[in-house]
C-alpha cells in the first residue's frame, strides 16, 4: 500500500458538484493498493498513521498525533499511486489492485483508523472526484508498505 498523508487545516471531496466528505484539521490521505497487498499491510499502515506525530505541541515542535489534536481523516482511494512510468509517456497501472481486492482492503483501512478513535470520512471508490484542501505546513508524509523492514 502507498499512502500520501497530508496534514491539512481543512479538506473536502466532491462528486457531481456535491460534497460527500469534509473535515477540518487532520489528514488528507490518498491510498493506493497494490495487487499483492493484504490485511497485514492494512494493519501496519493503520498503526503508523494513527500514531504519526506531525502536529505541533505548545513549543511548536512536531510532537502530537492526530488523536491528541482531535483531528479527522479524509481518505480517498487512488489507484494511480501505483503508476509505472518507466516506459513511454502513458503510465501503466497493472500493479494496482483490481476492485475486488482493493475495495475490501480500502474499507478495512478506513475501519481500522475509525477503531483507533479517529473520525474518518471518505470519497467514493472508483468515482470521478474533486478534492480541495488547505495543506498545513506543508507537511506531507509518504508510506509504502513494500518498503517496511
Amino acid at each position: 500500500m502507498r499512502a500520501v498523508v497530508q496534514r491539512v487545516k481543512s479538506a473536502h471531496v466532491t462528486i457531481n458538484d456535491k460534497i460527500v466528505g469534509e473535515i477540518d484539521q487532520g489528514f488528507m490521505i490518498l491510498l493506493g493498493i497494490h495487487e499483492e497487498d493484504s490485511q497485514d499491510d492494512v494493519a501496519y499502515l493503520v498503526k503508523k498513521i494513527a500514531k504519526l506525530r506531525v502536529f505541533e505541541d505548545e513549543n511548536g515542535k512536531l510532537n502530537l498525533s492526530i488523536d491528541a489534536v482531535g483531528g479527522s481523516i479524509l481518505s480517498v482511494s487512488q489507484f494511480t499511486l501505483y503508476a509505472d512510468t518507466k516506459k513511454g509517456n502513458r503510465p501503466s497501472f497493472i500493479k494496482a489492485a483490481r476492485p475486488e481486492t482493493a475495495v475490501p482492503l480500502y474499507e478495512a483501512f478506513n475501519d481500522g483508523l475509525s477503531q483507533q478513535g479517529i473520525p474518518v470520512v471518505t470519497g467514493e471508490f472508483g468515482a470521478d472526484m474533486q478534492i480541495s484542501l488547505v495543506n498545513d505546513g506543508p507537511v506531507t508524509i509518504i508510506y509504502d508498505t513494500r518498503e517496511k523492514t
